[in-house]
Formats: structure tokens, sequence, C-alpha cells
């Protein structure tokens, strides 16, 4: 591989991991929420969560580029207080990742959560437990499974992700040029084919290493759990 190839694939290695990162506890909050809680806008909630599922990545791409933009509602203020930046940067790609990640993940948290039976975290309480503490030991462990599986599923997401991305960070070679946008470039000039190749490649083995090791994971809990 060239250098080019491998600056692309370390960046897209970090911008999946920071996107998993920051998706997750959102993702197990919403799970959770959607799955043991009823309250007033419950179905508006779910709706905004998994909205950036059902709209044009370009259109959510926009919306990023709207809100934290240099010029931003968002954007402007945080700028100029902290002097940080998303748009145009690598972590404004990581932002547009954990967007677009975040709906695929909270599914298989919240089916994760609803098939707990409710008698275990009850049993907790009436034990002494806080809800904290029956959340922590009970729920959060039992549901594993589910979050291994939204762990991989985002990370493999976040790696693919082109539409938000390239709208609101653009295709800036080293900086915000991921795998996706890196194979889209090198499909649109001549002889550029093998290192697209390489490159989709390369994306394939990541995206099932990432499985194997949920997969992997989720067998173990759920023999530690037996």
């Amino acid at each position: 591989m060239t250098a080019e190839e491998i600056t692309t694939i370390v960046l897209s290695l970090k911008v999946a991991l920071l996107a998993t990162f920051f998706s997750m506890p959102l993702a197990v909050a919403l799970g959770y929420v959607l799955a043991r809680k009823s309250f007033p806008g419950k179905a508006l909630l779910s709706a905004v969560a998994h909205l950036p599922l059902l709209l044009p990545p370009v259109v959510t791409g926009f919306i990023l580029l709207i809100a934290f933009g240099r010029k931003g509602f968002i954007g402007a203020p945080l700028y100029d207080l902290t002097g940080i930046t998303f748009a145009f940067r690598w972590t404004g790609a990581a932002l547009a990742a954990a967007v677009m990640t975040l709906p695929v993940m909270i599914p298989p948290i919240r089916i994760a959560f609803e098939a707990i039976n409710p008698e275990f975290e009850d049993a907790a309480l009436d034990l002494g437990a806080s809800r904290w503490q029956k959340f922590m030991t009970i729920a959060l462990p039992l549901a594993s499974p589910g979050i291994f599986a939204a762990l991989a599923l985002g990370y493999v997401k976040s790696l693919g992700e082109f539409g938000a991305t390239i709208t609101f960070v653009s295709n800036i070679p080293g900086e915000t040029q991921t795998l996706a946008l890196a194979i889209h470039t090198l499909l649109q000039v001549p002889n550029g084919d093998a290192a697209a190749f390489r490159l989709v490649w390369f994306s394939i083995a990541l995206a099932v290493a990432a499985l194997l090791a949920s997969e992997m994971l989720a067998q173990k809990m759920r023999r530690k759990r037996r």
C-alpha cells in the first residue's frame, strides 16, 4: 500500500473509533429509555433518534453544516468560545459518522433491554439496590450481547459513512478523506482501480473482523451469564 492509502486507513480507523465511542453511551441510554419507560412524546423521541437513518445522508450532512459550520448557530459560538470547529476537519467526519451511526445502534440495544425479565430488576430493588446499581449490575450485563452487536454495527457503519461526511467536511486528503471517500475518488481517476480494490478488500476485512469480535464477546458474556 502507498503512504496515502495508509494515511486514509489510519484516519478512517480514528474517525470510526471516535464516532462509535461517543455514540455508544447515547445509544445505550436511548435504547434503555425506549425499552423501559413510558412517557408523553416517546414516539417523537424514537422518530427523532432514527431520523438520520431515514433521511438522505446528504440532507443530514447539510443540516450538520448549517448547525456546526463556522457560521452555524452552534458552530459560531463554539468557535468564538473555544476555538473548536468541526467543518472541514477530521473531527467533523467523526461527528457526521456518529450522527449516522446512532440510529443503527439503538434497535439492537432496545431489543436486548426489552428481552430482560423485569422481575430480575424488581428483585434487585427489593433487596435494597439503587436504580443505578440495578441498571449497572442487572440490566446492562444481561443486555450485553445486544450492546456488543450494536458496537460492531456502529463501527462498521462509521467506516462506510459517505454522504453526510462529504457534504459536511468535504473530501480533503489527509484530513477528512476516509475509506469510502478515497474509494469514490479513486474510481473517478484513470488507473485508480487497483488502489480502489485494495481499499475495498481492506474495508471488507475490517467489517468482518468487527463482526467476528462482536460475536465472540457476545458468546463469552452468554457463557458467563449462564
